[in-house]
C-alpha cells in the first residue's frame, strides 16, 4: 500500500521526469529551427561574390537548463543585410529594389518550431 507522502513524491518525480524531457524536446526543435532558417536565408540571399551569402551563421546566444536562445545572424557582412531586406536610395536618385530573404525564413522558422514543438509535446 502507498502512503499519501510516497504518492506526492512519485508524482513529483514523474512531472520532473516530464519536464526534463520537454525541455530536451524544445531545445532539439530551437537548434533545429536555427539551422534551417540560417540555410534558407543563405539558399535565398543575393550572391554577387557570394561572401554575404556565407556569412550566415545561427549562434547560441544563451543556454541554461531550460532555456536555448539562438541567433541567426551574419557574421561579418551584417551592414549590408538592412539595405539588401529593405532596398535603399542610391546615390546618384533611384532607388534599389529590396531583396526580401530575411523576414520570410523568419516566417516560416516561426512556423517550424511551432510544429516542431508540438510534435516534441506529443
Amino acid at each position: 500500500m502507498t502512503s499519501i507522502d510516497d504518492l506526492a513524491s512519485e508524482v513529483m518525480k514523474g512531472l520532473t521526469e516530464y519536464a526534463e524531457l520537454a525541455d530536451a524536446g524544445m531545445k532539439r526543435a530551437v537548434r533545429k529551427t536555427a539551422t534551417a532558417v540560417k540555410n534558407e536565408i543563405s539558399a535565398n540571399a543575393p550572391v554577387k561574390s557570394g561572401r554575404y551569402k556565407r556569412s550566415w551563421t545561427a549562434k547560441k546566444t544563451k543556454e541554461n537548463s531550460h532555456t536555448l536562445e539562438m541567433t541567426v545572424h551574419s557574421k561579418d557582412r551584417y551592414q549590408i543585410a538592412h539595405l539588401l531586406e529593405h532596398g535603399h536610395a542610391k546615390r546618384g536618385g533611384g532607388r534599389v529594389a529590396a531583396i526580401p530573404h530575411i523576414a520570410p525564413a523568419e516566417a516560416n522558422g516561426a512556423d517550424m518550431l511551432e510544429t516542431l514543438i508540438k510534435k516534441e509535446l506529443s
